[in-house]
C-alpha cells in the first residue's frame, strides 16, 4: 500500500483517510431509526476482499423531553420504549445506558453489518452481493449483539460476539463458511463475560480463547484464558492479565482480535482503560506452547486517542480494536474511535515485540 496514504505516529501509522467509515455512510436498518454509532469491526478475508463486520448502534430520532430507545423481543420483533427525561427516577448519567425504576437499558440497539472493500481496505461499501445484516435472536439478545471477533479455524469462520439482554452480558458463537448460511451455537460463556477472542489453531489438541469476566467487589475487569475440546464447552479458566494501578490500563482491560502467532509467542493486541474511561491499545506476548504464560507486556500504549476523531464523538477518548489483517510482519488494524467512527492503522509485528517489556 502506498506510503502516501499513511501518517506515522509512534508505533502506529494511521491512515490519512481516517475516519474511513462514518455513521452517515451506513444506512439505518429500519425506517424511523437513526445510526448513532459504527463501532469495533471484526475483520476477515473472503473472496479475495477485505471485509469488516461492523457493530451498528441505532435508535429512533429523539424528541424533546423524552429518551426513546429500541429493544427486541425474543422473537426478533422491534419494540420502542420512551421515558420522560424529567422523571426523577431516570438516570441518564452515562450516554450509553438508561437507568429507570431499578432496571438498566441501553440507549441504542446494536446489530452486525457487513461491508467490503475493492481497493485493498481503504474504502468500504455495503453493496457486497450478499445479505449484510445480522440481528440478535432469542431471549439472550434482546438488547442487541455487539463487538464481533472473526476467527478462521479449519476453513470455517467463527464469530464470537457479545450477547446483551436483561439477563446480562455473555459470549455468543456463530459459524459460517459462505457468509450466507449461519449456524448459531448460542451462549458459550455465561454472564458477565465479553471480549472473547479465539486462537486460530489448536495447542496440544485444545482450543483456547481469551475472555473478560467482570468482577463485582472482589476481582476486577481482567483478561482470562480458557480451553475447550470443541469451542462450545469451556473450562480450565485462568486469570491471564490484570489491570495495573497508576497505568493507562488501570481500570479495565480486554482482548482484541485473534492472537497472532509469531516465532516468539502469541502476540495479542488488547484494550485498556483508566478511571476516566480513556481507552488505549497495548500488547502482550504469550508462550507458544502454553498461552496461559505471559512472557512480555507493553508498558506504554501502542496506540492512544490523540487525533480529533479519537478524542471527541459519541463517547470520546476511545480507541478499540477487535479486528486486523496480518501479512508477514505487517498488521493492518481496524479500530473504532470515540464509539462513533471506524479507522485504520498499520503496525509492525517486530516493532511491537521490541516495544514489549519482559515480565
Amino acid at each position: 500500500m502506498p506510503q502516501s496514504i499513511l501518517e506515522e505516529v509512534a508505533l502506529a501509522e494511521r491512515f490519512i483517510q481516517n475516519p474511513i467509515i462514518h455513521t452517515k455512510d451506513i444506512k439505518p436498518s429500519t425506517a424511523g431509526m437513526k445510526v448513532e454509532c459504527v463501532l469495533n469491526p471484526g475483520v476477515f478475508m473472503f473472496q479475495n476482499k477485505i471485509w469488516l463486520l461492523l457493530r451498528v448502534a441505532e435508535r429512533p430520532v429523539q424528541k424533546d423531553g423524552f429518551i426513546t430507545f429500541p429493544i427486541m423481543d425474543e422473537h426478533g420483533h422491534l419494540e420502542i420504549l420512551s421515558f420522560p427525561t424529567d422523571d426523577p427516577e431516570i438516570d441518564l448519567s452515562d450516554k450509553r445506558m438508561i437507568g429507570y425504576q431499578g432496571k438498566t437499558y441501553l440507549t441504542t440497539l446494536s446489530h452486525l453489518r457487513l461491508v467490503c472493500s475493492d481497493d485493498g481496505g481503504i474504502s468500504f461499501t455495503e453493496d457486497c452481493g450478499i445479505p449484510n445484516q445480522i440481528f440478535g435472536h432469542g431471549s439472550l439478545e434482546t438488547y442487541g449483539i455487539e463487538d464481533c471477533r472473526v476467527s478462521l479455524i479449519n476453513g470455517v469462520y467463527h464469530l464470537t460476539y457479545t450477547q446483551v439482554s436483561a439477563y446480562g452480558v455473555g459470549v455468543g458463537l456463530m459459524r459460517t463458511k459462505d457468509w450466507i448460511n449461519f449456524e448459531r451455537d448460542g451462549m458459550i460463556i455465561p454472564p458477565h463475560n465479553k471480549d472473547c477472542a479465539l486462537f486460530e489453531e489448536n495447542i496440544k489438541d485444545k482450543y483456547f480463547c481469551l475472555n473478560r469476566p467482570s468482577g463485582v467487589g472482589l476481582g476486577g475487569n481482567f483478561i482470562w484464558i480458557a480451553s475447550s475440546p470443541d469451542m462450545l464447552h469451556w473450562g480450565d479458566y485462568k486469570c491471564l492479565l490484570m489491570t495495573r494501578p497508576g497505568h493507562w490500563d488501570c481500570a479495565r482491560i480486554g482482548a482484541g482480535a485473534a492472537p497472532i502467532k509469531t516465532p516468539y509467542g502469541w502476540l495479542e493486541i488488547y484494550h485498556g482503560a483508566d478511571f476516566n474511561h480513556r481507552y488505549c491499545l497495548g500488547a502482550v506476548l504469550l508462550d507458544l506452547h502454553d498461552p496461559s504464560v505471559v512472557l512480555a507486556r507493553s508498558d506504554e500504549p501502542i496506540l492512544e486517542p490523540v487525533a480529533p476523531y479519537e478524542t471527541t464523538g459519541f463517547f470520546g477518548n476511545v480507541v478499540f480494536t477487535n479486528g486486523h489483517i496480518v501479512d508477514g510482519d505487517e498488521i493492518t488494524m481496524y479500530y473504532g474511535a470515540s464509539d462513533e467512527v471506524i479507522c485504520a492503522a498499520k503496525l509492525s509485528i517486530s516493532r511491537i515485540l521490541s516495544h514489549l517489556k519482559v515480565v
